[in-house]
Order: structure tokens, then sequence, then C-alpha cells
């Protein structure tokens, strides 16, 4: 479903071009799309582990700069000169992380999607095992949820509150929305209703869509560069705001069942759509 606010994506030839040019690809099998907002210390690290946890795929790293006040914007330019797969794409003004990740997932030219957060808690490591079990176990999403928390106790308890009120009352089987490691299918993303923060939501979302999602553990690492861009009191009260408006895209979901496309003769195919 796409969103009337969708701006287009100019393109420009950018940093790593004439890399890319000197050996073309063929399309990639997984796009990782990662958000940055003032990260410039983590840059160049996450997307060389990024790079190593997916060598031997074909694949594509989008990362999109939601309008960085440091030099975040800079690091990406100067990674993508030794890391050709990566393509850099800024937002012109900043727009908070779920249209970050929907800049990136519109750019992206994988069937596939792998989002992590640009902050580098999420180990790249355990992201091929997501794009594993998405594919075997054939469903629209494979969420992560973190084992061993490395975040602040105060983080950690507000978390479990908020998932707990979430989970009662929206029941979608998932108990670590913060999670931003999660692989889906970029064809089912672009069916679901957008709005700010839906990022925490995706679950409930591909659930009320009918789509098929699992959970898979991951691992978390401290925060070690950077500061976190939320606090507890901010997270909460739009929390609250949010999970109003999920509540009332459920209620108002209704299911048309199986979906099967009708021969002309009046017979059926036998093909669900």
């Amino acid at each position: 479903m796409s969103d009337a606010r969708d701006p287009p994506v100019s393109r420009k030839a950018g940093p790593g071009a004439a890399a890319r040019a000197e050996k073309p690809d063929a399309p990639p099998d997984v796009s990782i799309v990662v958000p940055f907002y003032d990260e410039e210390e983590a840059v160049a690290g996450l997307i060389d582990e990024i790079a190593a946890a997916f060598s031997g795929w074909r694949y594509e790293i989008v990362a999109v700069d939601d309008a960085s006040r440091d030099a975040t914007l800079a690091r990406l330019a100067e990674t993508a000169t030794r890391q050709p797969r990566l393509r850099v794409v800024s937002h012109g003004a900043n727009a908070g992380q779920s249209r970050t990740l929907r800049t990136g997932i519109l750019a992206a030219r994988a069937p596939i999607i792998v989002t992590l957060d640009g902050d580098g808690q999420n180990p790249p490591s355990d992201a091929p095992a997501l794009v594993k079990s998405l594919i075997e176990a054939g469903v629209a999403m494979v969420a992560g949820e973190r084992r061993q928390r490395r975040d602040p106790a105060a983080k950690r308890w507000a978390s479990r509150l908020a998932n707990a009120l979430r989970q009662a009352l929206l029941d979608d089987g998932a108990w670590d929305t913060g999670c931003g490691l999660k692989a889906f299918r970029r064809e089912a993303y672009l069916t679901l209703p957008y709005f700010d923060h839906m990022h925490r939501y995706l679950p409930a979302l591909m659930k009320r869509e009918g789509f098929g999602l699992i959970f898979h553990p991951v691992s978390h690492r401290p925060r070690g560069t950077g500061r976190s861009k939320y606090t507890n009191l901010g997270r909460l009260s739009v929390a609250l705001f949010d999970l109003a408006g999920v509540i009332w895209l459920r209620a108002r979901s209704r299911s048309p069942g199986a979906v099967v496309e009708q021969a002309p003769d009046g017979a059926e195919e036998g093909d669900e759509v």
C-alpha cells in the first residue's frame, strides 16, 4: 500500500558507483536496509560486518541517513568507496525511523528485506539465519527476539511493561517488537498501511493481513558508540497513541478467506491468488 507522501528517490552517481560499474551483478536476492541518525562512529564497522555476514550471497546494503547532524552521511560516502554493494540514500529532513526504513525498502531491489538498527547493537552475523528461516518456512516475516538484552536496566523494564501491554491487547505473538533485526518479503511489507512508528508493530500488521510469521532468537550487544534517540517516557507516550491506532486497524479489518481466480468457463483455476 503506497503512501501519498512517499517522495520519489532521485538518483545520482555517488561514491562506489565506479566500482559497481566495473563488476555488474545480477539483481540481489537480499537487500539489507539500515537506518542511520547521528551514528558517525558506528557506520564503517557496521557496514563491514554486514558485508562479512552476507559474503557469498547476492546482496545489497541500502543505508539511509535520516538527516543526521553529525558526519554520518560523510562516513557512509567514505565506506561506499570500498564497499561497492553499499547504496547510500539520504533524507533532506529528519523523518524518524519508520519513514527511514520505508525509504530504504522502497529503494531496495531485492524481494527479501533484512532490517537492523544503525547503532550496531544487532549483530549482523545473526541476519543470514533469519533469511534462511524465512525461505524454508515459506512465511512473510521472521522477527528477531533478543536474548540477554544489553540495555540499561530501566530501558529493559520499560520495554517489558510495554511489550506485556501490547501483547495483551494485540495477541500477535511478539514479545520483543523493539528488536530491529527482521527479515521479510518486500511485497508483503508494501501491502501494509503506513504510519509513523509502524516498525514497532510489524508482526501485528502482518498478522492483520493474513501473512505467516515466525520468531527467531537473536543476540544483542551493548551500544558501543553514540547514544539512544529515545527516552522511556517519550517512547511510552508514543506507544500508547500508536497502540490505540493499531487496535482500530485490527477492528476495521475483514478477511476474505481464500482468494481464487476463476477460469473463463467458470471453473476454478485451482491456484490461490
